[in-house]
């Protein structure tokens, strides 16, 4: 066998995994890109997020809001995440995390997450996802809870706070919305 043959092999293989996790994700409904550790601290912050508080990441890709949610905050966080790669991630960050009893992860559509017990709503998604998600937050939502997005703001709804040097937009769900007024 030729001597190049296993490296030649293992390089595709390395590729091959990238364009996946990068692109190729893309067919779940995203592609990849990482949350940067200061955005993450400004919408713990923003969303004023602490122990007494359920986080949900709805597309939480590696975890970079939860993890810290639950570690710096303690928080219960709960990483919703579709994409079988980015999940199995989550599960085995979860599996070694030494919060993992406040870490609960669900392989589901963000579309189906039940929110009923949220107080915070963590999200990074395309502008198109987040005027679909609009409808299910107010929905779905209780009056009072908190949302928090990141680079992109939730088309009809206006922010309470913002960092805009880091693009994070905080809102509450108002009165009139929510559940018990049937959403909007």
């Amino acid at each position: 066998m030729d001597p190049l043959v296993l490296p030649l092999v293992i390089v595709l293989v390395v590729l091959g995994f990238f364009l996946y996790f990068f692109l190729g994700s893309f067919t779940y409904g995203a592609g990849f890109e990482p949350t940067p550790r200061g955005t993450v601290r400004s919408m713990l912050e923003l969303a004023e997020v602490g122990p007494s508080d359920v986080l949900v990441d709805l597309g939480a890709g590696t975890g970079a809001v939860v993890f810290r949610a639950a570690r710096e905050r303690g928080a219960h966080a709960v990483a919703i995440e579709r994409e079988p790669l980015r999940f199995l991630i989550l599960c085995v960050r979860r599996r070694f995390s030494a919060q993992r009893a406040r870490i609960s992860v669900l392989r589901q559509d963000l579309f189906e997450a039940d929110l009923a017990h949220a107080t915070v709503v963590a999200l990074f998604l395309w502008p198109s996802t987040m005027a679909r998600l609009r409808l299910h937050l107010e929905a779905r939502l209780a009056v009072g809870a908190r949302v928090v997005s990141h680079c992109h703001p939730i088309p009809g709804w206006v922010p309470d706070r913002e960092d805009r040097v880091r693009g994070v937009f905080l809102y509450r769900v108002p009165p009139g919305r929510g559940p018990t007024a049937g959403g909007r």
